[in-house]
């Protein structure tokens, strides 16, 4: 059974959440404040998060950041922060998906089971690449470059699996936003070039002058070897 991890404050919407994840065979825990949700992610290892950002104790985005540092289980955001620097911000911290309150409970529910079919399979049927600056093995989520480990997020993982499948190929917006965030989106390209300078810096030796991510104005990015 599928363990959904649901950290909200909101005592309504926890357990409308619930109600419904359960009705449909999950099993779930609530935390109200980010300090029980760390704790019960130590203990339990949950298979999909869903995250408030307007946490009591601290905020959300914080939270996230403390669980990248040592998992890469799904995370769906959900806040009622609407803004597009907020929503960069979780992504850019490792969240999988952001999901605007108020929302229909069936697009939730698309997206937990988005994040929960995408969790731990993108990456196991790629080898490692190996190019003159840095290694990625996909199948054990390690990227290094000569004898540092690079830490790179679940995005950015999604994004390079994408991208490496068809080294040299065009890879459009669209097909990249669907690999790395799921089939609802499709137009958000900012989030793309956030991320495509992330990894640059990241893996690149010049970040200005990239010699491994390739962008194509207005059209998607290449991957070359």
């Amino acid at each position: 059974m599928t363990f959904i991890l649901v950290v909200d404050d909101e005592p309504r919407m926890v357990r409308t959440l619930t109600i419904n994840l359960r009705a449909r065979d999950y099993d779930v825990e609530s935390a109200a404040d980010g300090r029980s949700a760390l704790q019960i992610i130590a203990e339990r290892a949950p298979d999909v998060i869903v995250l408030d950002l307007g946490l009591p104790d601290m905020e959300g985005v914080e939270v996230l950041r403390r669980i990248r540092e040592t998992s890469v289980v799904p995370v769906v955001v959900l806040s009622a922060r609407q803004d597009s620097d907020d929503k960069v911000e979780a992504l850019d911290a490792g969240a999988d998906d952001y999901v605007t309150k108020p929302f229909g409970m069936d697009e939730f529910l698309a997206r937990v089971r988005a994040a929960a079919r995408r969790a731990g399979t993108e990456a196991e049927s790629l080898p490692t690449v190996q190019t003159a600056d840095f290694v990625l093995d996909f199948a054990n989520y390690r990227a290094t470059r000569g004898e540092l480990e690079v830490h790179l997020t679940p995005t950015e993982w999604r994004l390079l699996t994408a991208l490496a499948s068809t080294p040299g190929h065009l890879v459009t917006h669209a097909a990249l936003l669907r690999a790395a965030w799921g089939p609802s989106y499709g137009r958000e390209s900012n989030y793309l070039r956030v991320y495509a300078n992330q990894l640059r810096r990241k893996l690149e030796p010049d970040s200005g002058r990239p010699r491994y991510l390739i962008t194509e104005p207005g059209i998607g990015y290449r991957f070359m070897v």
